[in-house]
């Protein structure tokens, strides 16, 4: 079906339906997007302050064929939340919904609008005594239903899981304007099709995340970091074995670090205070939290014992202080900062079985060399199989030098990960970056029941055309 431009008329129409507090001005926030890949591009954005009115606006943009773009906190890194070409769409942002709608400490559940910014969860988790244990860089600016969205992963993904893992139920409005009233506090309910997970992940191609029943958990009685240097990728794989059959499920994140992401940071954020003299070639940073009783620093202390005397470490240091737990955390964080300011020629999020790691990573070596001079910094969630794999120019070299090369950069590698069994895109979703990599490594049955689905729920294709799936 063709789509039309959300025209002046149009636009009338919502001005009649909606209050003047609900529209906002056309402002680069609402176009661009973190890399500078596109400019996006509206004929109206509108923020709601509540589910029926969001249905309005999903409605009329259904009757009309307009395309629509649901827009969260706008940190996405795929080009999900913009619309650079095509007819003008309506730029939905859920802004203005940000209310905690309740929470039920004896259920550990919080019920919040798709608004909330995720370090305002986290905050009013903590003042109830609970954990919602979601936790990525963009929290202080991301909005949990573009979390859900893209069913984000994050740091503690090793403990609790992806976003999706962390939903019981979902308030949503579907593609003709109904809304979804599946916002339920349940830990069991078999009936029918799961709608919920169907949407989480979805990108805002099937619907509209308004609300979310999210899990919660006890806060650790005692937390723990460290950070240790390891002779290499599968030393560090043993250490995390080594941590959970220590620690069991207490083992909340387990990050691998290289020397060139130490470099970029003493490079380009020189206050950043690094845990060790020089620059290691890999370290870990572990994150631990314990049950009333338990000692996180003894623990971790008792680790890196037997992790020297089985060579495995030769390096570490334990926060003394949440000041130092903080600085480690810091340290992590800021990388891809450093990164961005650097400037990659092609990054890539990728996950693989957990095995084959090392030898994915020597792999990669080789096949960026043969494609020319250029750094690599690689990071990320080992304890989950998630890297962050980023080639960046040579020192005195910008990406400007390399016209033409990340398409190839970015194929081989994801060849490469391809072959070994892995994911081109781990956390960060499939948004306008990665269609013609969804399409080239997916499964054909499941690109055509995905393509089923849309064409169902979604008719019209108004939902965040061009997103995930190619638009017609």
């Amino acid at each position: 079906m063709t789509l039309n431009s959300a025209t002046p008329a149009f636009v009338e129409h919502l001005r009649a339906e909606l209050p003047v507090a609900a529209f906002r001005e056309a402002s680069p926030a609402y176009l661009e997007e973190p890399r500078g890949r596109w400019q996006g591009r509206a004929g109206v954005i509108v923020a709601p302050d509540c589910t029926a009115d969001v249905a309005k606006v999903v409605r009329a943009a259904s009757e009309a064929c307009v395309p629509l773009v649901p827009y969260g906190g706008g940190t996405g890194l795929v080009g999900g939340q913009i619309s650079p070409e095509g007819p003008l769409p309506v730029i939905l942002s859920l802004e203005r919904m940000r209310a905690l709608r309740g929470i039920y400490p004896e259920e550990n559940v919080m019920v919040v609008e798709a608004g909330a910014i995720l370090q305002d969860i986290h905050a009013a988790a903590a003042r109830a005594d609970r954990l919602f244990p979601l936790s990525i860089a963009a929290k202080g600016s991301a909005r949990i239903g573009g979390n859900l969205a893209t069913n984000a992963g994050g740091v503690n993904v090793l403990r609790y899981g992806n976003a999706r893992d962390l939903c019981l139920g979902l308030e949503a409005v579907l593609p003709d304007g109904q809304i979804w009233h599946g916002l339920k506090r349940l830990r069991k309910d078999n009936t029918g099709y799961d709608l919920q997970h169907l949407l989480i992940g979805s990108e805002g191609t099937l619907g509209v995340i308004t609300a979310a029943a999210l899990k919660l958990y006890p806060r650790p009685a005692g937390e723990g970091t460290a950070v240790m240097v390891v002779r290499d990728p599968r030393a560090a794989l043993d250490l995390l074995a080594m941590a959970r059959d220590h620690m069991g499920e207490g083992v909340s994140a387990f990050e691998l670090m290289h020397r060139q992401g130490f470099e970029f940071l003493a490079q380009e954020l020189p206050d950043i205070r690094q845990p060790f003299e020089g620059h290691p070639e890999w370290f870990v940073l572990i994150e631990v939290g314990l049950a009333r009783g338990l000692d996180p620093a003894g623990a971790l202390e008792t680790l890196f014992v037997e992790a020297m005397e089985a060579e495995l470490v030769s390096d570490g240091m334990i926060a003394q202080s949440e000041a130092q737990r903080h600085a480690f955390w810091e340290v992590r964080e800021q990388i891809p900062e450093a990164n961005r300011r650097v400037g990659s020629v092609s990054s890539h999020d990728i996950s693989l079985p957990m095995s084959v790691i090392p030898d994915f990573i020597e792999k990669g070596q080789e096949v960026i060399a043969a494609l020319g001079a250029f750094r690599i910094n690689c990071f990320g969630h080992l304890g989950d199989g998630n890297l962050h794999y980023n080639v960046f120019p040579m020192p005195g070299k910008t990406r400007a030098d390399h016209p033409g090369e990340r398409d190839l950069i970015k194929r081989k590698v994801h060849d490469l990960v391809h072959e070994m069994g892995g994911s081109v895109s781990a956390e960060h979703g499939i948004g306008r970056l990665k269609v013609e990599d969804l399409e080239r490594y997916g499964d054909p049955a499941k690109l055509s029941a995905m393509r089923t689905i849309k064409a169902a729920l979604d008719p019209k294709g108004i939902m965040n055309p061009g997103a995930v799936l190619r638009a017609d």
